[in-house]
């Protein structure tokens, strides 16, 4: 089995050291990741300059570029195989609802399902986890999974959120909706040393959406959560109604 790895905190995370290391048990690894952290980079693309990948000691191609830049360049180009799956990860700090859209980690996943490969972006729920095989070793378990027999889709596209537990104290994997934040904090308005104003985006919103069957609570309970995503953004319920509309509308 041929492996994809990549991630938006960097090529020297140790949360994709611990993914890649772990994953090498099922099969071959390719890592190809960031140059430095691009967490935030959501799905962006870099065309106004060239991309350049440095093979670093380790065996890891650092790029870069952005998370979605880097699996589009593993795969069109950089290696001379393609993967049969494409994991994102281990990120530090969990993905959970609104997150998604902005998340490199899960961008990095989407770009390997645009590009017609089972996913999954993987999550821990601390920015300085203790328990980084936990989540690796439930990685490991999915993939195991997935190519046992029946389950082996292109069309998985999988965001998991793993709690910072030991092993033993995880409760069991669930299947999850995404949930929602009320709306983000206002930003941080401070001024640069000449007295100019300038501005850090603020913290995201606090739980709002949050109830039983969402990823936070899964996750707040001490289970895994794993979330199907789609990228068809289109909302199908409201076609009709935007249909009668527009229908109304003159040019």
């Amino acid at each position: 089995m041929k492996i994809l790895v990549s991630n938006d905190d960097g090529y020297q995370s140790p949360g994709l050291v611990t993914l890649a290391d772990t994953l090498q048990q099922t099969g071959d690894v390719f890592v190809v990741a960031p140059d430095r952290d691009r967490s935030g980079a959501s799905n962006s693309l870099t065309l106004d300059s060239p991309l350049r990948a440095g093979l670093q000691p380790n065996g890891y191609y650092s790029v870069n570029g952005t998370p979605t830049d880097c699996v589009h360049l593993a795969i069109t180009g950089l290696l001379e195989e393609e993967p049969d799956i494409v994991i994102a990860g281990i990120n530090l700090g969990a993905n959970l609802g609104d997150d998604v859209l902005y998340s490199g980690t899960v961008a990095a996943a989407t770009e390997g399902r645009f590009l017609g490969f089972p996913s999954m972006a993987v999550s821990i729920n601390s920015f300085t986890p203790s328990h980084l095989q936990t989540a690796a070793h439930v990685v490991l378990q999915l993939i195991n999974s997935l190519v046992d027999g029946s389950h082996t889709s292109e069309a998985v596209m999988l965001n998991v959120n793993v709690p910072d537990l030991p092993l033993e104290e995880i409760r069991g994997i669930r299947a999850t909706r995404l949930g929602h934040r009320h709306k983000a904090e206002p930003v941080v308005r401070t001024t640069d040393p000449r007295g100019k104003p300038i501005y850090w985006v603020g913290p995201p919103g606090p739980e709002q959406d949050a109830g039983e069957g969402t990823d936070f609570h899964a996750l707040r309970n001490g289970y895994v959560s794993v979330t199907p995503l789609q990228v068809d953004l289109t909302h199908h319920a409201a076609l009709k109604t935007t249909g009668d509309w527009i229908s109304e509308v003159s040019l």
